[in-house]
């Protein structure tokens, strides 16, 4: 027996024991978060663009004020009660709701409660609330990707699909999920899982809703925009121009005198070290453009990470919510060229 050998079964008593000790993972977690974000999200577009229409209003009187922060905490704590006490997919989706509602009411009044005045207009706050919800977008994108179920597991959230359709049923639908998730496991679990199917009343799927037929309109454009091919060159392009643009306009601005009436000036330096750094990378890709095409696509995939991780949170602290317009536009782009990236490295041959 080698040396290396003994050194591998010396050790998995104990990484058995680790896996045994690691709670057991949801194969719908990036969903579960997800829903949380987006429902976040709008909750502060929402909020801002009413409070700013109402006059900002102040529920309460004689000396109290019932900040909505309040009304968060108590939409998460439901959140987090009803994914506690009930079974199942959809009382979790739905506790991700809520609590993705409450969070965003919370989080909404960060400026309170980071300045000694408690001041709910201070600038940096949006750039918070902005590297908070990317913050929570990286974690989703990591669980979604990363996500690589133990046999053990697949057939734990197979048994966590069945038991929560016994009441009212399971959809054909979700019933070739269970049997996917158990492929694999062994003929014993396949057919014990099989069994338990049986058992389980059959339902119809529910009618397609309002807003799920305008959510598969919205991929469909977002599917029809990236693959139009036309749309690429303007792209690109504006991924080379739009940086050294910005970065030009401050170095203007410091030399004219402009940048003495800015008041955020640790937010406008962000902004200016993030446009550089995506400078860098579009220009250093399009000169790769004609030589490597789908390392070109990565490096201005990165660029446009780069402004959405970094650069977007000086832009929210500069401009406010005014910057939600730039973050549509990098989404955008970040679709055209993740997709463009994609079909590159699906036609570039396969390495020795």
């Amino acid at each position: 027996m080698s040396p290396g050998s003994s050194r591998r079964r010396r050790t998995r008593p104990g990484l058995d024991w680790l896996r045994h000790r690691v709670p057991t993972r949801a194969v719908d977690a990036a969903a579960y978060l997800q829903a949380f974000v987006l429902s976040g999200v709008v909750t502060v577009l929402l909020t801002r663009a009413y409070l700013k229409a109402a006059g900002y209003p102040q529920l309460g009187g004689g000396g109290l004020h019932v900040a909505h922060v309040l009304w968060g905490g108590l939409l998460m704590t439901a959140g987090l009660g009803i994914a506690m006490i009930f079974l199942g997919g959809g009382p979790r989706m739905a506790g991700a709701i809520v609590g993705g509602v409450g969070f965003g009411l919370f989080i909404d009044e960060v400026g309170k409660f980071v300045t000694t005045r408690t001041d709910y207009f201070y600038a940096p706050a949006a750039g918070i609330i902005y590297g908070a919800f990317a913050l929570l977008v990286v974690l989703t994108q990591a669980v979604r990707g990363r996500t690589r179920l133990t046999p053990d597991e697949r057939t734990a959230n197979a048994l966590d699909m069945v038991l929560g359709g016994v009441p009212g049923g399971l959809t054909a639908r979700r019933r070739a999920a269970v049997l996917q998730l158990v492929r694999g496991s062994g003929p014993a679990t396949e057919e014990a899982v099989v069994r338990l199917l049986d058992a389980v009343p059959r339902r119809e799927p529910p009618p397609v809703r309002f807003w799920q037929r305008w959510a598969a309109r919205g991929r469909r454009v977002v599917a029809w925009l990236t693959a139009r091919r036309w749309l690429i060159w303007p792209v690109v392009v504006y991924l080379v121009v739009e940086p050294v643009v910005t970065v030009v306009a401050v170095l203007v601005d410091g030399v004219t005198g402009e940048l003495d009436q800015q008041r955020e000036w640790g937010a406008v330096l962000g902004t200016s070290v993030a446009a550089l750094i995506t400078a860098v990378l579009s220009v250093r890709a399009a000169l790769r453009l004609r030589r490597d095409p789908a390392d070109a696509f990565r490096l201005f995939k990165l660029a446009l990470l780069v402004d959405l991780l970094f650069g977007q949170i000086f832009n929210f602290t500069v401009n406010q919510f005014g910057a939600v317009s730039a973050l549509a536009v990098d989404l955008l782009l970040l679709g055209v060229v993740t997709a463009e990236h994609r079909r590159l490295c699906r036609q570039a041959p396969p390495a020795d």
